[in-house]
């Protein structure tokens, strides 16, 4: 009770001015009425800076230098009565003064009567590039001020077109108005109750522990699946290296027994037998005339590793399988479609995995051969949404191998289906990126890039990619790079052709994203659809090459060598509007035998399973167990890899996912 007493005072003064901040005017007059006839003090809380009539002369002052264009006043006002943790903190503050100064840097050129004071315009063109180059620098990553980090090199602002927004009549007025709100809001920031502000601060502590605790559980699951995938590559790198160590062992004891062998049979042997990735060190690193006796050891040391640590994954009755992934509670359903996921997710690559990719096609899991109105490829359309994204997810892991591809390529309505779900999808994130890699990934088959092409798809990614700010990294990746694999179809060209203002203005902008992932793909985009004339000609007159030219003095050796390329293809004047030449034979498949499992693919689980429920492997060796069928099956041979300089833009259809791993393309 001593406690209670000692801060009644505060509590109650507390209580006053919340009241008074609500505007419980009633109430007030009541408790104020109340604690006077029992004695109680009540204690005098401080307002804000804004309270009083002096915070209103201040705002006047602040919107009189505004109008004025009286740049000194205004800021000495600005930096005095805005505190620095909302000018540094707020990211709505950062770009509203951003735009504050490019008002006052351009003001004498819109508001002066005649020809603007030559001394006192490049005062204020000075003063804008010095804040260009030390508070505003934080936002040169923000492609909404990239262009204007251009401003004070341009001899004349008015007549650029990028520039042409400032100088209308209704720019100055909205900014007035963004000020003035800014300012109210501010004020009434300032004015927050004590009480509101001890409730806040003891709730966000909660919220950001749980937060926090979630982030590391996250972090977690994704280092280890990251650590799985590098385990499993790291293991059949193993193997290779293993059998092709005895082979080359072999080889040299019979050149001891005195069987003539040469230097260059050996290295054809290493050639065909190393994979892709270990071929090049190997022609460099490799001693082919040193002689060894351990092939025997190396082989007995490669036999166990091959039966004991890979084994076939036990076959499963798909026929249950199809009829309770149909028929099946929506948990049910979301529970396989999860365990048929991670079995083609964390099984070993090699044998192993694709055995089990083989056993899905055979036994047609999708439904893709199917022309039955209930099938498993409608689970897509759902009502549940979990079902929706588990669904959206197990299609993306198929897509990402080279044979489960071609096997949904097989049934058309696949491709409509992933088509219409990219569009309608509002509600979940990630079943719209699951979707929209699924959709990528099919965009290194020809045939499949002419549908997406004639569907309008196009159109479509440039729209969603006018406000890139606002998707996830793996949106935004995955559809700069459809996009890129789109136009490097000639077919594909033509379609930009009818927006090229609208794209050419989407991958400028692009170009300054923070996310550098996308860099090579706006290259190869930009470099493709800049081979059309009359998309060269918009790019031109909207001074393309100005733009391009700000990336140079910016960009990493390999980013200015590819604007390089692309500023020569701008400057090109080759073939005449009708006669570009065709690129559409769809007997011919640009696609490389690669596959990619991200590790995005088992990323935020959205089921877990209570108390005796079954998931994973488990589920399936329990509920779905078949009789042993496995086979293996020989892998299609892929096409003869054609490197990337890295030097020039892509110019090959290729995925996120195998362009970071480094494959050809």
């Amino acid at each position: 009770m001593g406690d209670i007493l000692a801060h009644e005072s505060e509590l109650l003064g507390l209580v006053k001015e919340y009241l008074d901040f609500a505007e419980f005017e009633d109430t007030l007059k009541t408790f104020s009425k109340e604690c006077k006839i029992k004695g109680k003090p009540l204690c005098k809380t401080v307002g804000g800076s804004f309270r009083d009539s002096k915070s209103l002369t201040i705002q006047k002052d602040l919107v009189a230098a505004f109008d004025n264009g009286d740049q000194k006043v205004f800021f000495d006002l600005w930096e005095e009565h805005v505190s620095s943790s909302v000018r540094d903190g707020d990211s709505f503050a950062r770009k509203l003064e951003f735009y504050l100064h490019i008002h006052f840097a351009i003001y004498l050129l819109k508001y002066s009567v005649g020809r603007p004071d030559k001394e006192e315009l490049d005062e204020k063109i000075s003063y804008f590039k010095t804040y260009l180059e030390t508070k505003g620098a934080a936002l040169s990553q923000t492609t909404e001020f990239l262009p204007f980090y251009a401003l004070p090199f341009v001899p004349n602002p008015m007549v650029h077109p990028s520039f042409k927004e400032l100088f209308q009549d209704s720019w100055t007025p909205e900014l007035k108005l963004k000020l003035e709100k800014f300012l109210a809001l501010i004020s009434k920031a300032s004015n927050t109750p004590k009480l509101l502000t001890i409730y806040k601060e003891n709730g966000q502590s909660n919220k950001e522990i749980l937060q926090q605790l979630h982030q590391q559980l996250v972090e977690a699951e994704r280092r280890s699946m990251t650590y799985l995938k590098r385990y499993n590559k790291i293991q059949a790198d193993y193997h290779n290296l293993i059998g092709v160590t005895a082979e080359l062992v072999d080889s040299l004891e019979a050149t001891v027994s005195g069987k003539m062998i040469t230097p260059e049979y050996l290295q054809s042997v290493c050639v065909r037998l190393f994979s892709n990735q270990m071929r090049q060190s190997l022609a460099h690193s490799v001693d082919f005339t040193r002689p060894g006796t351990a092939s025997t050891m190396l082989r007995a040391s490669l036999a166990p590793v091959k039966l004991k640590d890979v084994p076939l994954l036990p076959s499963l009755d798909y026929e249950k399988l199809k009829k309770d992934l149909i028929l099946g509670s929506d948990r049910l359903k979301a529970f396989l479609l999860q365990a048929l996921r991670w079995r083609l997710t964390t099984s070993h690559p090699g044998e192993q995995r694709e055995t089990v990719l083989q056993a899905y096609i055979s036994n047609d899991l999708l439904d893709c051969y199917s022309h039955n109105q209930r099938s498993v490829l409608q689970l897509l359309h759902s009502k549940s949404d979990v079902v929706r994204q588990y669904m959206a997810r197990l299609i993306n892991a198929f897509a990402s191998l080279a044979e489960g591809r071609l096997y949904l390529a097989q049934n058309t309505k696949v491709l409509q289906m992933l088509e219409g779900r990219l569009k309608e999808e509002d509600k979940d994130i990630i079943t719209r990126e699951n979707v929209l890699g699924a959709l990528q990934k099919f965009s290194l088959r020809r045939p499949l890039q002419t549908a997406m092409i004639q569907d309008g798809l196009i159109f479509w990614l440039v729209d969603v990619l006018k406000d890139p700010d606002c998707l996830s990294d793996y949106t935004l990746e995955y559809s700069v790079a459809l996009l890129m694999n789109l136009c490097l179809r000639s077919t594909g060209k033509n379609m930009c052709a009818k927006v090229a203002g609208l794209v050419l203005k989407v991958l400028s902008d692009l170009l300054g994203h923070e996310n550098h992932e996308i860099q090579p793909y706006v290259n190869g985009a930009l470099y493709s659809i800049l081979s059309v004339p009359s998309i060269r000609e918009e790019a031109r007159a909207m001074g393309m090459e100005d733009i391009l030219r700000c990336f140079i003095k910016e960009g990493n050796a390999e980013m200015i060598r590819q604007i390089e390329f692309i500023i020569k293809q701008l400057n090109s004047e080759e073939l005449p509007d009708g006669v570009l030449e065709s690129d559409d034979d769809e007997d011919e498949d640009d696609e490389e035998d690669h596959d990619i499992m991200e590790a995005d693919l088992d990323k935020d689980e959205l089921i877990q399973p209570q108390l005796g429920e079954l998931s994973g492997e488990k589920l399936l060796t329990t509920e779905y167990l078949g009789i042993m069928t496995n086979t293996g099956k020989t892998r299609r041979k892929g096409l003869a890899n054609v490197q990337w300089s890295g030097d020039e833009p892509l110019q090959r259809p290729v995925t996120p996912g195998g362009h970071r791993n480094g494959y050809p393309v």
